[in-house]
């Protein structure tokens, strides 16, 4: 059995958030001792480690609760799993594409300004004003 301190150090997640995953019911509420202390078992280890690491690839809370739900699911019921991963796999691909566009769009602004400061910054007129971007974002 694991106290909510062993739970936190053993996957990384802090004691507020594995109570609000708690209170949200993602994980069972846990066992209590004589002195209302919880104590978890390894199901909840192992389940806290999967939220962990579904947040970490960058899902939703709705979608690890999807996830959790299809705990032993088999055959069509599992196409859902598929398509929460396609989902996000097509989010990330949009982010990593604004984020390059952003980059560039800084690259640009950075290079408007040679750094003297005699004169008005580039770099300060172009964060004030959006319509000094070549694009949108």
């Amino acid at each position: 059995m694991y106290s909510i301190g062993d739970l936190s150090r053993q996957t990384g997640v802090k004691v507020p958030t594995i109570r609000f995953y708690e209170e949200k019911g993602l994980l069972a509420k846990p066992y209590r001792t004589a002195g209302n202390q919880r104590r978890y078992d390894e199901t909840a280890l192992k389940r806290l480690q999967f939220i962990r690491h579904s947040r970490d690839l960058g899902l939703p809370l709705p979608d690890v609760e999807a996830l959790l739900s299809l705990e032993g699911a088999q055959g069509a019921d599992l196409d859902h799993v598929h398509e929460i991963a396609d989902r996000q796999l097509t989010e990330l691909r949009n982010r990593i594409t604004l984020l390059r566009s952003l980059e560039a769009e800084l690259e640009r602004i950075t290079a408007a300004c040679d750094g003297t400061h005699d004169h008005v910054c580039e770099v300060l007129n172009a964060f004030g004003d959006h319509s000094k971007c070549l694009g949108s974002h």
